[in-house]
């Protein structure tokens, strides 16, 4: 199972704690939007996340990490330092930072501005895909089903670049669309020889 990452285009909001205060600086954003659509990956296709597609993973041990990075870990759910929610709008996400420098350096860069997207890690059921072409024949893929929430990351850079997985099931949506086309162009051809057949008797 290969984990995916996606990004949300969505402003991080930053509360810093007051001085000598009992909580500490908190970030909070959303990790995906709802059916929105993307900007086209590997120039191939777009993706929307329907409304639902969290809705078994929430309760799963999730973690909030800086760019993906394990080694930069921000909160954990189980450890209720990051909370997790579905809304109307998307996958909405709190983290509690820890009192550690590089937590302090990206609360710093996300209140300038300089990081202000945040992105997900992800595997979907075999089922949790829909495939469809949208607005001038572009291929769009409709995630429906997480099979499994891995991290929320305030990120400098969008993971679209990423989306090996993405693309490989394009691949599959692709040659099931060729193969249906040529099953329709097989049918058509056996149609109309059958039809000259008749028009000869």
């Amino acid at each position: 199972m290969e984990i995916e990452r996606r990004v949300a285009e969505s402003a991080i909001e930053v509360r810093f704690a007051d001085a000598g205060a009992q909580t500490g600086t908190t970030i909070r954003g959303y990790a995906a939007r709802f059916n929105s659509p993307s900007q086209p990956i590997g120039g191939r296709f777009v993706e929307r996340i329907a409304s639902g597609a969290f809705d078994d993973v929430l309760g799963d041990d999730v973690r909030a990490l800086i760019n993906h990075d394990p080694s930069l870990i921000l909160g954990r759910s189980i450890a209720g330092t990051l909370r997790l929610s579905v809304d109307g709008q998307g996958l909405a996400y709190e983290v509690d930072l820890p009192d550690v420098g590089y937590a302090r350096d990206l609360a710093t860069s996300i209140a300038r501005g300089d990081i202000s997207q945040s992105s997900f890690g992800f595997s979907l059921e075999l089922d949790g895909e829909e495939w469809s072409r949208g607005e001038g024949g572009m291929k769009v893929r409709t995630i429906t089903k997480v099979k499994r929430l891995y991290d929320v990351s305030p990120v400098t850079y969008p993971a679209y670049t990423e989306a090996t997985v993405g693309l490989r099931s394009l691949e599959r949506f692709e040659a099931n669309e060729s193969q249906a086309s040529a099953a329709a162009i097989a049918a058509e051809t056996e149609r109309r020889a059958r039809w000259l057949q008749l028009a000869r008797i």
